[in-house]
């Protein structure tokens, strides 16, 4: 099961663009395809021992679970892991607003984060000042489609760098 919607490009390595009209991110969806869009990707994820298809496809994602800055509920969102060599880090196209989670991680830095079959807790950390001016410099020079966009918009993307503990006993 595929989480994409069909308009949807069915291969992520030919989106090379922000602005690509195939990108999911850039198609229409009704409010009830956005209050259930990461419903598909989580059990996909679950079921494929971290894989999923559609725009996806080849990607490494985790599942990052974060308690709610406001409602102290948790969440879990699907993001795209990057790395830069052993530094995991995740980041995220943002429009008129910071996304939860990353307002979530600045909250409380305690989260968990599935990656493949493994689940382990972990500390989240937003980057500021200038480690974040230097790593952002990296992670433009790096990673094309996150300097696409980051030429688009005024607000500096969000960049949080991930610390994994031990894994969690199931």
């Amino acid at each position: 099961m595929s989480e994409t919607p069909p308009a949807a490009s069915e291969n992520s390595a030919a989106i090379t663009s922000y602005d690509d009209p195939d990108a999911p991110w850039n198609q229409r969806y009704s409010d009830e395809d956005i209050a259930h869009w990461n419903d598909g990707v989580i059990q996909e994820f679950r079921d494929n021992a971290g894989k999923v298809g559609g725009a996806y496809e080849g990607g490494e994602l985790i599942l990052l679970t974060t308690t709610g800055a406001k409602s102290g509920k948790t969440h879990m969102v699907p993001l795209g892991l990057l790395r830069r060599g052993e530094t995991l880090y995740v980041s995220s196209f943002i429009e008129d607003r910071y996304p939860a989670w990353y307002h979530n991680v600045k909250a409380d830095s305690a989260v968990t984060v599935e990656l493949g079959t493994t689940t382990h807790r972990g500390t989240a950390r937003a980057l500021e000042g200038a480690e974040y001016d230097e790593f952002a410099a990296w992670a433009m020079a790096n990673n094309p489609l996150l300097a696409d966009y980051q030429a688009k918009v005024t607000r500096p993307l969000p960049l949080v760098v991930l610390e994994l503990g031990d894994p969690i006993e199931s």
